[in-house]
């Protein structure tokens, strides 16, 4: 018993060594995930919050284009639909949530004002 085992003085240290290496094996996942976070999971998400805030405050008047291209006037907005009319006696009713773009009357988009020089 005078021997003390060498495997068992190893074993304390490696213990002790082995959260640490955990640690800095694990590090380079949190940074890929803090990578995904920041250029595709938190834009996205605050494209989302810009298209919500765009389709609720849509009103009777706006130039809308559904999600099928469809480019029309809203003639009535209630909570969840708009009725959009795109020509003369032409409406239909689309979901809120299917509207791609919403122009208030009187604005002209960024492609219709290089064309407005040009007519």
């Amino acid at each position: 018993m005078i021997f003390a085992s060498p495997a068992h003085a190893q074993t304390a240290g490696a213990a002790a060594a082995g959260g640490t290496a955990a640690l800095i094996g694990f590090l380079p996942y949190l940074a890929i995930f803090g990578i995904f976070y920041f250029l595709i999971i938190r834009p996205q998400q605050q494209r989302v919050k810009q298209h919500r805030a765009m389709v609720d405050a849509v009103k009777k008047g706006d130039d809308v284009v559904t999600g099928g291209g469809i480019i029309g006037k809203a003639i009535r907005v209630t909570d969840t639909e708009v009725e959009v009319e795109a020509g003369p006696n032409v409406k239909f009713r689309v979901l809120k949530s299917t509207l791609v773009d919403v122009k208030s009357r009187g604005l002209t988009a960024a492609n219709d004002v290089a064309t407005v020089g040009k007519e």
